[in-house]
């Protein structure tokens, strides 16, 4: 943090864009670093950054690039803003790892909101536990170890580099064994606003299983009730 504010890492090759964001932002208290392309991103990146705001279609390294490579050695929050609208684009940013998928023209106020809804959800501009671990905070299931207060996961005593929001999808299902819930039931849940009927949840269960070595056709953790949901047993 700078000055005991929350950084954001804007990446955009458009210098009014930055320009525009950078305003609006600091406008609102947070400590502004600016890139021009995604390599530039990537160079200015450190553990201070809380968020990360990425442009798609950046010369040098795009905004997918960059986000891949970040997910690498951050689990900041990333969010796209981007002109891309299709499906197929929202889809490609979520693999990649990113937390929210803006469109641009955007709105300021619905930018900050959403902004401010990431940082709480991931525990940065809230209180995270940072209180030691005990048996009370720890949660099993099968061969994974749940850290309620770190909100991290351990897979045979290696931990799991899952972003907060599928850390977050993963609980749920863990501390309600056997309940299916549907693609809106999770989205809902965990983002405690009405679903936007996005493939979002999709793409975050396909990266969960990826990293915990699952196979999707005979899933072992997260299971697929057809046409329903996904549950746990």
């Amino acid at each position: 943090m700078k000055n005991n504010k929350k950084c954001i890492l804007i990446a955009d090759d458009e210098t009014e864009i930055r320009e525009i964001l950078k305003m609006l932002l600091t406008g609102d208290g947070y400590h502004v670093l600016e890139a021009c392309n995604g390599k530039e991103a990537l160079e200015l990146s450190n553990e201070d950054v809380d968020l990360y705001i990425l442009d798609v279609n950046m010369p040098v390294m795009t905004g997918f690039m960059a986000a891949s490579e970040l997910r690498k050695t951050t689990q900041a929050p990333i969010i796209f803003l981007t002109a891309y609208s299709r499906e197929s684009d929202k889809i490609m940013g979520f693999s990649t790892g990113a937390d929210d998928y803006i469109v641009k023209p955007f709105s300021n106020g619905e930018l900050l909101m959403r902004i401010k809804a990431i940082l709480r959800r991931s525990g940065l501009s809230s209180s995270l536990s940072t209180e030691p671990s005990t048996p009370d905070h720890l949660l099993a299931f099968q061969d994974l170890m749940l850290d309620l207060n770190s909100k991290s996961i351990m897979k045979d005593g290696e931990m799991i580099p899952l972003t907060y929001t599928e850390y977050k999808i993963i609980e749920l299902l863990v501390t309600h064994k056997k309940k299916i819930y549907s693609l809106d039931n999770i989205y809902e849940s965990i983002w405690a606003e009405e679903a936007v009927g996005d493939s979002a949840i999709m793409v975050h269960i396909k990266n969960i299983r990826k990293k915990l070595g699952d196979d999707s056709r005979n899933p072992k953790y997260i299971k697929t009730a057809w046409g329903r949901g996904y549950y746990v047993d």
